[in-house]
């Protein structure tokens, strides 16, 4: 059987040997270097490597001319399958720049080259960890537990997300506080793919949006009542999870004020039993911990409604420096 360079020799195009090799060859550098699936595949499987065999070979009058480019430069075999590695890898760059996560990775790749509080590790794939890191400091757990330290990462949010132009000041500050944090729990390099997923999952970045059917699947006009009703569960849910880390975080006193923000300090005060000066104090200080807090939360009035239910409704058996206010 003849060899892919062979192949290409006797006949001047990719037979069976070339494709089975390009196919192989695509496996090993999706392997080695994490690149996602073409479009279309969710996970990578035979199917999806040969697509990514066929994508290259169809592009519009390229396809053949790096067949014809890698054989004229190839001695043998070796040099072929090097020059074929390189293709390949090239092609998956330009494919994952593409999509929604690989401009995310560009986002925040270049917001943490420009900060003095980030590394780039050297070596592929590209792996970034805090400047106070080892450099031989390289993240080896799962996935999973760095998405869960994003998630403790409270106070922050994104009200804007613009598919293309410059981020948002805010929504940068909100990234690379995630982002630190992450850092921090890894406590050395994490892959780049790895941080874009992360931030994916914590802020819902690139969820596809949410539709309702008109039409059960016997064609009958649906009822979409029960779906926005589930979707409204979840906001609220949502909304409470954000409630309770903000109630954790405040005071016996801070409780007691806060279904009274709009009250005067004197108000506060005989809430408060103390002088007026420290009511006061008590309230701006309450009022500058809810603005820090809710400053990124896209649904300021739902997070609040919650906590006031909290003053209204308290736990079974709460701390002893907590009255609530009936």
């Amino acid at each position: 059987m003849l060899s892919a360079y062979e192949e290409l020799a006797q006949t001047g195009e990719l037979g069976p040997a070339g494709f089975e090799l390009l196919g192989r060859l695509v496996n090993q550098v999706r392997r080695a270097s994490g690149f996602p699936p073409l479009e279309g595949y969710a996970e990578w499987t035979d199917d999806a490597a040969y697509d990514v065999v066929l994508a290259m070979l169809a592009r519009e009058g390229a396809g053949q001319r790096f067949v014809t480019g890698c054989f004229v430069s190839a001695v043998d075999d070796p040099s072929l399958e090097r020059l074929f590695l390189t293709s390949i890898k090239n092609f998956l760059i330009d494919e994952a720049k593409k999509t929604p996560r690989g401009k995310l990775r560009r986002r925040i790749a270049s917001r943490m080259a420009e900060s003095t509080d980030f590394r780039r590790a050297p070596g592929s794939p590209p792996r970034w960890a805090l400047s106070e890191h080892p450099e031989t400091a390289v993240w080896q757990g799962d996935l999973d537990e760095l998405v869960a330290a994003g998630w403790r990462v409270r106070g922050v949010g994104i009200t804007r997300w613009n598919r293309s132009g410059p981020t948002p000041t805010r929504t940068v500050e909100a990234l690379m506080t995630v982002l630190t944090q992450v850092l921090r729990h890894a406590g050395g390099a994490v892959r780049e793919e790895d941080l874009a997923k992360v931030l994916e999952a914590r802020f819902e970045l690139l969820a596809p949006a949410r539709f309702t059917s008109l039409y059960a699947d016997d064609g009958a006009p649906a009822d979409p009542r029960g779906e926005i009703r589930a979707l409204a569960e979840a906001d609220r849910a949502g909304a409470a999870g954000v409630a309770a880390d903000i109630w954790q975080d405040l005071t016996g006193d801070e409780r007691v004020l806060l279904p009274y923000l709009d009250e005067d300090a004197h108000h506060a005060a005989q809430l408060l039993e103390i002088g007026q000066a420290q009511a006061a104090a008590v309230v701006e200080g309450l009022k500058d911990k809810l603005r820090l807090a809710l400053a990124y939360d896209t649904d300021q009035a739902a997070v609040m409604k919650a906590l006031l239910e909290r003053c209204a409704d308290p736990p079974a058996d709460p701390p002893s420096d907590v009255v609530c206010i009936e």
